[in-house]
């Protein structure tokens, strides 16, 4: 498994070069002090593992996330606990470690990221979460068990870089897909785009004002081109 660091402090990037070197088929092929050399980097090189120091002097590291179009996994290194629970948000991050690093909590980590991995590969397990069934349900593959959802219950699918966040009346669920895909899965009499990262069950809008739509209690921007065709497709008065 190959990895990057991306830490402005020249300390923090040894002790993460030393905890990396004591993993067996973990190799360090480049560091960074600063987000926007590792972006450079990232766009003609791929990786599975990228080691990420929160506070770095031209980008959170939250807003680098943000950056990337191919998401690896990603691992977060703070001396600051504060974060932590952010840090739930984002589907990529496998772990959360608070500075000093010890090697036994450094090797739980990894063994986190190998198992992420072995689930990637299995039988194109990350691409193929998401298999359309008929018009009233499709399941979704989350930790190698199939979950059936019913499609009507779905009421809004939010883009997140390589993953979506598919809400239901039932509960959420984040999923490796991209939003046109499964947007194709999905009946079009009930689903419309109203954004480049929100897909919305038209059946389950609350209200409309303006250039916002309100469903359940999400309050979704929706684009001008999007809203001439929600008046198109909504029973309006």
């Amino acid at each position: 498994m190959n990895c990057i660091l991306i830490d402005d402090e020249a300390t923090s990037r040894l002790i993460l070069n030393q905890l990396c070197s004591e993993i067996d088929n973990l190799t360090v092929v480049a560091e960074f002090e600063n987000a926007t050399q590792a972006i450079k980097y990232l766009n003609k090189n791929e990786v599975e593992l990228i080691l990420l120091d929160i506070h770095l002097p031209d980008f959170t590291g939250f807003e680098f996330i943000q950056t990337l179009k191919v998401l690896p996994i990603i691992v977060l290194t703070s001396s600051d606990k504060n974060f932590a629970i952010k840090a739930y948000e984002y589907a990529c991050i496998a772990d959360y470690l608070v500075k000093p690093i010890l090697l036994p909590r450094f090797k739980k980590t990894i063994q986190k990221v190998n198992n992420l991995i072995s689930q990637k590969h299995e039988g194109d397990f990350l691409e193929k979460l998401v298999e359309k069934v008929s018009e009233t349900e499709l399941y979704i593959n989350v930790a190698k068990r199939l979950i059936k959802i019913d499609i009507p219950r779905i009421y809004l699918i939010e883009a997140k870089g390589d993953y979506v966040n598919l809400k239901t009346i039932d509960g959420n669920y984040i999923v490796h897909s991209s939003l046109q895909k499964i947007q194709n899965k999905l009946p079009a009499t009930l689903f419309l785009r109203v954004h480049r990262s929100y897909l919305i069950n038209i059946k389950k809008i609350r209200s409309i004002e303006d250039n916002t739509v309100l469903i359940n209690k999400d309050v979704i921007p929706i684009s001008r081109s999007s809203r001439v065709e929600l008046m198109n497709k909504i029973n309006l008065l």
